[in-house]
């Protein structure tokens, strides 16, 4: 009998007392845990969002100035202008006549071969290729190589592209180079339309005409940089931005502040970005959408001042 309550004593469980105070253990051990990972989230969180707005910041510097750095406001690139938009000619790609046009005095269905036409292609410069639909073109014209009072950049519609692995001669002779025939539509000043105006080796520049504006998204509400064709759909490029996330600052040669399109010299770039969500920036402080600026300074193609 007593080994048998010896026993019974040996698997007994625990009091009640041992049961609560285990239980108090758990609950101070889990409560500080849970403070630690909610913590940890918070962090976290936080970390990403500054993260996400730097990077935000750092495109706007990086996209708006390379876009704006090819301007040539007396060459018409900017077509339109306000505090929160601008609309330009967006160099796209860069090439050289190696077939040249046959000028006549007829503007419409001109036709000339450049060298290449996709990236990585001989004399060939550009983010991505030839795009019918959505390049126009500008081309040198020198009508008297005596003066340079002629030289401009007729403005072109491209209507068709060709591309070709043997369509321009080879300079020296040998093996004939990659190439694209395009056929425009030239714009061009009267008397300037004659033959060897546009001679072999004048460079083709292609560009789009695109729109950088201030938008407000229809799908969150927020605020963007947004980027599409000129006259055509925008979607968001960078941000969000805060409701005067963009403005643009536009000065002439003299550093005067200036509304006229054509003499532009220098365009100020001001972004103020900020998270897409609120955040707590530590301890028991409420909730709070975090924001930063910057303001760039572009100074524009053939400007003598900037």
């Amino acid at each position: 009998m007593r080994q048998l309550l010896t026993s019974v004593r040996a698997r007994r469980g625990f009091t009640m007392v041992e049961l609560l105070v285990a239980l108090v253990l758990l609950g101070l051990v889990s409560a500080a845990l849970y403070r630690v990972l909610v913590n940890n989230q918070r962090l976290y969180t936080a970390q990403t969002q500054r993260i996400d707005l730097s990077q935000n910041i750092r495109a706007a510097t990086n996209i708006l100035p390379a876009e704006f750095r090819q301007l040539d406001a007396s060459d018409n690139d900017i077509t339109a202008m306000g505090p929160d938009s601008i609309s330009i000619h967006a160099l796209r790609w860069t090439s050289f006549v190696c077939i040249a046009p046959v000028l006549n005095g007829t503007a419409a269905n001109r036709s000339m071969t450049i060298r290449g036409g996709q990236p990585g292609q001989p004399m060939f410069f550009g983010s991505r290729g030839v795009l019918v639909g959505t390049d126009s073109i500008s081309v040198y014209l020198d009508a008297d190589p005596t003066s340079r009072l002629d030289d401009y950049y007729v403005p072109g519609r491209l209507t068709n592209a060709v591309s070709g692995p043997a369509l321009c001669p080879a300079v020296p002779p040998g093996l004939a180079q990659p190439g694209t025939t395009i056929t425009w539509d030239g714009n061009f000043f009267a008397g300037n339309n004659v033959a060897a105006a546009i001679p072999v080796g004048a460079p083709v520049w292609g560009f789009e005409r695109v729109t950088y504006k201030l938008y407000q998204s229809p799908t969150d509400g927020l605020y963007y940089i947004g980027y599409g064709p000129t006259g055509g759909a925008k979607q968001p490029l960078i941000g969000p931005v805060l409701p005067n996330g963009l403005t643009f600052s536009y000065f002439d040669s003299t550093g005067a502040v200036t509304a006229v399109r054509t003499r532009v010299a220098r365009i100020d770039i001001t972004v103020r970005a900020r998270t897409a969500i609120a955040v707590r920036r530590g301890g028991t402080a409420p909730a709070q959408t975090i924001v930063d600026s910057v303001v760039t300074s572009v100074a524009l193609r053939n400007n003598r001042r900037w």
